[in-house]
């Protein structure tokens, strides 16, 4: 019995880990999407709404991303010492970012003359992240150079072609979601400008799946082999079928759904391309060299770090919803 749980504890704090990385995606993705849009809105007061629709949900949205993290270094300690290496630049980059993003916010409230420049920061924070993240995906897909269980590559190897691929699809994907977010939350010249750059950001998300997925299966055989071998294909042929229909739903329904329709497809693009990640990654946490059971820390760490989730996610997840409720309805701007 005892060995049993020790075989699934892996499993369960891998399960963990992807847990807080989508909830950060679909969470903080939207606000990024919105400060993408930012310096495209036709007018200042379309920016004063985008930013008053994210300003009381937004900076919970990050505690995911900072528990991700932690929770890989504590139970999957392996992964974190051959990944953090490789990533350290497009992570301690996204890092500042994401700072400069919240700088900006803060200030852009306060400043009529030079509300521009915060503008311009707040964009260049939210797309300079979302590139980050792109480079690490790709990274992550592409695998990294590993001997004698720790990072060999050089500092840069994470800015290739694959991970610029998968930057510009998360533009895109943020972009829709932060669309679909304001379609949703706001309405007048506001949501009809999120319905018009939907359109386009949806183009260029699908795009940019179909390049990483070929690209994933030209230059990584097991990737081809889980997806394109039987019976592989048979099991996983769903995941991309269901994301096409799911495309094909929303470019119909951006201008004729119902407002929180775009949000919610937008949503479930995500999770489907979620999937597909997870299902080429699986079992490693260092794609193709470290598997989760070589990588996992030792049972006791992970029942300590188990009790810790069982007391933090409930209180975390109570926040957010609890915003979310409360500020929940259409966002309208207070004129003084």
């Amino acid at each position: 019995m005892n060995a049993l749980i020790s075989a699934d504890l892996p499993a369960l704090f891998a399960a963990l880990v992807a847990f807080c990385v989508v909830v950060y995606v679909l969470a903080d993705g939207f606000d990024l999407g919105v400060g993408i849009l930012f310096l495209l809105a036709p007018r200042d007061a379309d920016r004063d709404l985008m930013m008053a629709s994210i300003e009381p949900v937004w900076d919970g949205n990050e505690t995911w991303l900072v528990m991700g993290g932690t929770l890989l270094l504590a139970t999957f300690p392996a992964g974190y010492y051959v990944l953090l290496p490789a990533f350290y630049l497009p992570v301690m980059t996204m890092l500042l970012a994401l700072i400069f993003r919240g700088v900006a916010f803060g200030f852009r409230l306060q400043t009529r003359r030079l509300r521009w420049v915060w503008d311009l920061a707040f964009a260049a924070g939210s797309m300079v992240a979302t590139l980050c993240q792109g480079f690490i995906l790709g990274g992550l897909v592409g695998g990294v150079t590993v001997r004698d269980g720790m990072f060999a590559g050089g500092p840069f190897d994470a800015f290739g072609w694959l991970g610029l691929a998968c930057g510009l699809g998360l533009l895109g994907g943020y972009a829709l979601l932060g669309a679909g977010w304001l379609i949703w939350k706001t309405g007048g010249p506001t949501q009809v400008f999120a319905r018009e750059v939907a359109h386009a950001a949806l183009l260029l998300t699908g795009a940019m799946m179909v390049v990483v997925s070929a690209w994933s299966a030209i230059a990584v055989p097991e990737v081809a082999a889980r997806w394109f071998a039987w019976p592989g294909i048979a099991w996983l042929s769903p995941v991309p079928l269901l994301a096409a229909a799911v495309m094909a739903t929303l470019w119909r329904r951006i201008w004729t759904g119902g407002d929180a329709g775009t949000f919610v497809l937008a949503l479930a693009l995500f999770l489907l391309g979620f999937v597909g990640l997870v299902v080429s990654l699986w079992p490693y946490v260092v794609p193709r060299h470290i598997t989760l059971w070589q990588g996992a820390a030792d049972p006791q760490t992970l029942a300590f770090a188990g009790v810790g989730l069982l007391l933090i996610v409930p209180i975390v997840l109570a926040y957010q919803a609890h915003a979310y409720w409360v500020f929940r309805g259409k966002t309208r701007l207070t004129l003084g």
